[in-house]
């Protein structure tokens, strides 16, 4: 069987330097903010994933497909990927375009994010840089859809140049997971849906599942967990194959094909604790598709997903508050879970 003979998770995608500043306050346009630290390190979908999961010490092989540019940031991508294990024989080089790279303006007494975007060699990025023969991982993940320009493009037989890939990647042998980006537009139905036919596990956020379905999941500030629940089950019909599972702050709610319904809360992690809620979600994806690839059932990989989310608030940095597993397994224990 496949599961047998694969191992190894490939990420591709996003590969973009974070450079993180901690704010008193994010003023009004014209006004002033104070920056009270700064920060860099690892950001987009792939390149956080495969960090958390080293940082996890997944027991499994790693490795990359993006692109990133004849530049120092991204020299110091590839140098950062090897020295955590991971395989970059597909992090190509192009001289087409910088090296992507965020400023994210954090407020340091709420946590919330402003992101400043430079997309660089990602928009670059197409479906010949994924040499998927050459690789015997068992799950291929591709984020952020809606970020990136080619594989975002139309394709006349699947429906976007992202779905071909996925599509490859399963007929290569591999199961796939796909994430997106919280962009503020409508173009997340146009995008993610062809994407969906070809996706085995679908983790987003509450803001994504949103806009892909239409389905208002927030309510005066609060998650309808029979909302999120709906939108899950209408992403599953669009054509997701196996899971859908939308998180968000409080928790995470896990959807399966064969009617399996699940919710996980978060772990009250105190606020005093809380550095930053910088590649949270990725964090999240991270403990979920470790859970996936070892086949553990689908309630302990939601409580993977949870412990390893809240370990990454501890830092301002996307990866850099994740410890291994069994650390992160340990908050549950020390701080127990919020109640939905």
């Amino acid at each position: 069987m496949i599961e047998t003979v694969r191992k190894g998770i490939l990420a591709g995608g996003n590969w973009i330097l974070d450079r993180t500043k901690i704010i008193d306050v994010y003023p009004a346009q014209d006004a002033l903010a104070n920056i009270l630290g700064e920060t860099s390190s690892n950001g987009g979908g792939p390149y956080n994933v495969l960090k958390d999961l080293a940082r996890l010490q997944a027991p499994f092989p790693l490795a990359a497909v993006g692109l990133v540019g004849d530049d120092a940031a991204g020299e110091y991508i590839r140098q950062d990927c090897q020295a955590n294990g991971i395989d970059t024989h597909q992090l190509h080089v192009t001289e087409e375009a910088p090296t992507s790279y965020t400023d994210v303006m954090t407020v340091k007494s709420t946590g919330r994010r402003t992101f400043f975007h430079q997309r660089g060699a990602n928009a670059f990025l197409d479906a010949t840089h994924f040499d998927l023969a050459r690789s015997k991982a068992r799950i291929f993940h591709l984020g952020y859809l809606l970020l990136l320009d080619r594989l975002d493009l139309p394709d006349p037989v699947y429906g976007t140049v992202a779905a071909a890939v996925l599509h490859q990647a399963q007929q290569a042998g591999f199961r796939t997971s796909v994430d997106l980006v919280s962009e503020d537009s409508d173009r997340f139905a146009k995008i993610a849906l062809p994407a969906l036919r070809y996706c085995d596990y679908c983790i987003l956020n509450e803001f994504e599942a949103e806009r892909t379905t239409g389905i208002t999941i927030v309510r005066e500030g609060k998650i309808d967990l029979a909302a999120a629940q709906k939108a899950a089950h209408k992403l599953l019909v669009a054509g997701a194959r196996e899971w859908v599972v939308i998180h968000f702050p409080g928790g995470a709610i896990a959807i399966g094909a064969r009617g399996e319904e699940l919710v996980q809360p978060s772990i009250d992690i105190p606020q005093q604790r809380i550095a930053g809620t910088l590649g949270a979600g990725d964090a999240f994806a991270a403990g979920m598709l470790l859970g996936l690839h070892e086949a553990v059932p689908m309630s302990v990989a939601l409580s993977y997903g949870v412990c390893v989310a809240a370990a990454s608030l501890t830092h301002p940095t996307s990866s850099n508050g994740v410890k291994p597993l069994l650390e992160c397994l340990r908050l549950a224990e020390d701080f127990g879970y919020r109640q939905l």
